[in-house]
């Protein structure tokens, strides 16, 4: 059982990644501006740190983390708008090439397992910015919002 559900899983991973649904701008009234986006971002993570008085030491560590994160899922996104591009060429002509179309399915979910490691890393950066009291106040509110006990 475990294994289908995991062959499922990973059909609608190459599903959305193909459609370029997960990468597509203008949700949430940001635009396609890649630089409007980190502003907003920017915004909110400083809106955090206001909340758990952090020093500016670690305003300084947190937003370098955050804009190297930032600058790898802005390249992950352009390349997923290259990808898209051939998905619609590939789907357009008579004969489209199945191994090529899987060739980008499995490129794309390498990206993906490769940017989520790489967001992991900044996660365990961050938390080993915070103190013990910051990490429990930001637990705290991430388990009231998600309804988590």
């Amino acid at each position: 059982m475990m294994k289908k559900l995991a062959i499922a899983g990973s059909a609608v991973v190459a599903v959305v990644l193909l459609s370029g649904f997960a990468f597509r701008g203008g949700h949430h009234g940001w635009g396609h501006n890649p630089e409007r986006i980190k502003q907003m971002v920017s915004w909110k993570l400083n809106d955090k740190l206001d909340d758990i008085d952090a020093t500016d030491a670690q305003r300084q560590s947190i937003n370098a983390v955050k804009d190297r994160l930032f600058e790898e899922g802005a390249k992950l996104a352009q390349e997923q708008h290259a990808v898209r591009s051939e998905v619609v060429t590939q789907l357009e002509s008579d004969k489209p090439d199945a191994q090529k179309l899987h060739a980008l399915v499995d490129e794309r979910i390498d990206a993906m397992r490769a940017f989520a490691h790489q967001a992991t890393d900044a996660a365990l950066e961050v938390h080993g910015t915070l103190t013990p009291e910051q990490r429990k106040e930001l637990a705290t509110e991430f388990r009231e919002r998600t309804g988590m006990k």
